[in-house]
């Protein structure tokens, strides 16, 4: 993830801080579900399979995202899709990237939040030897507490920067931070007792989206060498890292619980065992360190027209554009927070909203290939974008449909 201001300002990214942005916004929440995943594509060689044809989908959406900033000389996501396809499917496109970044942030922060509390459990289990329903409560050890500490002196601090060129940083602490769980993994399926073993794949296939999609056209904007060959390897080689470490954590997590294994992996494992509580807190940095450029990038599709329209009647001086940024940064951070504190049950409704990930890495990717190539009578490649167009609207319309009928039948 990046923001536009990085791009517009000289700040610059090499090939290694780009692969490692790239990988930071990849590897996320879906580290921990991906052996549930495997379990329900019904076994390693199904899985696999599905994973090799999704990332022919995924590095192709983002080399047509790549030509598409080069053609178009925007930075954002939005103003690409906006320039591209025109200003119609610009308004949806804006409206779906909000939607998706916010619930996304709601998510990230529940997520802390649950390992918040596992990670409190387990060290109180691992130093006294007691049970979970003998821990005392105190409120000063409530998740919900921490929750808010950490908003208010990590994540609100980092977000409300206008440039975050640290990023570069912070993603190779978050990327090693996440394969750390893999590592984890790996080793305790070596270490396992044989009786263990479960190999039972009768079960269907769960479909998990890459979320990097949104952040890569800020990304390539940013780069050194903006050369579409260059941009390419960037994409594959990213692209081919997360798909070694979803792999191999989905593989040997897999084979070591089989059909028992937990869509959280790290609950299969044995609460007091050091190595998997070092992996929660290590999961659990890697996910706060990609919530401040989540807020950065939908900041950016409110900010922006604001901006413009202020422009319009009167000069936009330095201090109006902090008080805005602050003030909406602010909003974003807060209204979050509460949300995932207060309200009961979010996940459902973010199951519903997060089938709009098809979107940015199916629909608009493939309507931008259709609508440049055309130009240049490239039918295969426009044949390929018509096929993109076509997957990411059944994708969306199965997971959502799917999602919306649950969520009815729990009501």
């Amino acid at each position: 993830f990046l923001c536009q201001d990085l791009g517009s300002r000289g700040v610059t990214l090499g090939s290694l801080g780009a692969v490692f942005i790239m990988l930071k916004s990849s590897l996320g929440a879906g580290l921990l579900i991906f052996p549930w995943a495997f379990e329900k594509a019904g076994g390693i060689h199904s899985a696999v399979i599905v994973e090799m044809i999704s990332l022919v989908f995924l590095v192709s959406g983002l080399v047509i995202l790549g030509y598409s900033c080069s053609v178009s000389g925007q930075n954002t996501y939005q103003a690409v899709v906006r320039d591209v396809c025109g200003p119609a499917i610009g308004n949806l496109c804006e409206i779906c990237y909000v939607f998706n970044l916010f619930f996304i942030s709601v998510a990230f922060l529940v997520i802390v939040a649950d390992q918040l509390q596992k990670l409190c459990v387990s060290i109180y289990e691992l130093i006294t030897g007691l049970p979970e329903s003998e821990m005392p409560y105190y409120w000063y050890t409530d998740q919900r507490f921490a929750l808010f500490l950490l908003c208010l002196f990590f994540i609100f601090p980092l977000s409300v920067s206008k440039e975050i060129s640290i990023q570069k940083y912070t993603s190779v602490l978050g990327t090693f931070a996440a394969t750390y769980l893999t590592v984890a993994i790996i080793v305790k399926y070596h270490k396992r007792p044989v009786h263990e073993i479960n190999l039972d794949r009768a079960f269907k296939f769960h479909h998990k989206l890459f979320p990097c999609h949104e952040a890569c056209i800020a990304v390539y904007s940013s780069m050194e060498n903006r050369k579409l060959s260059h941009w390419v390897f960037i994409s594959v080689v990213s692209m081919f890292i997360c798909l070694i470490i979803y792999s191999l954590t989905g593989v040997f997590g897999y084979l070591t619980f089989g059909k028992n294994v937990t869509p959280d992996i790290l609950m299969s494992y044995s609460g007091g065992d050091v190595s998997m509580i070092i992996a929660r807190l290590l999961f659990g940095i890697s996910i706060i360190t990609i919530y401040p450029i989540i807020v950065l990038l939908g900041r950016s599709v409110i900010q922006d027209p604001l901006l413009r329209r202020r422009h319009k009647h009167t000069a936009v001086t330095g201090s109006y554009e902090s008080r805005m940024r602050v003030a909406l940064t602010t909003a974003w951070v807060t209204i979050t927070l509460l949300i995932a504190v207060f309200v009961p049950d979010i996940s459902k409704v973010i199951g519903v909203v997060g089938g709009i990930g098809a979107f940015f890495i199916f629909i608009f990717p493939g309507n931008c290939a259709c609508l440049l190539l055309m130009y240049f009578t490239r039918y295969l490649l426009i044949t390929w974008g018509m096929i993109t167009l076509f997957c990411g609207t059944y994708i969306f319309g199965q997971s959502t449909s799917i999602a919306i009928m649950q969520l009815l039948s729990e009501i």
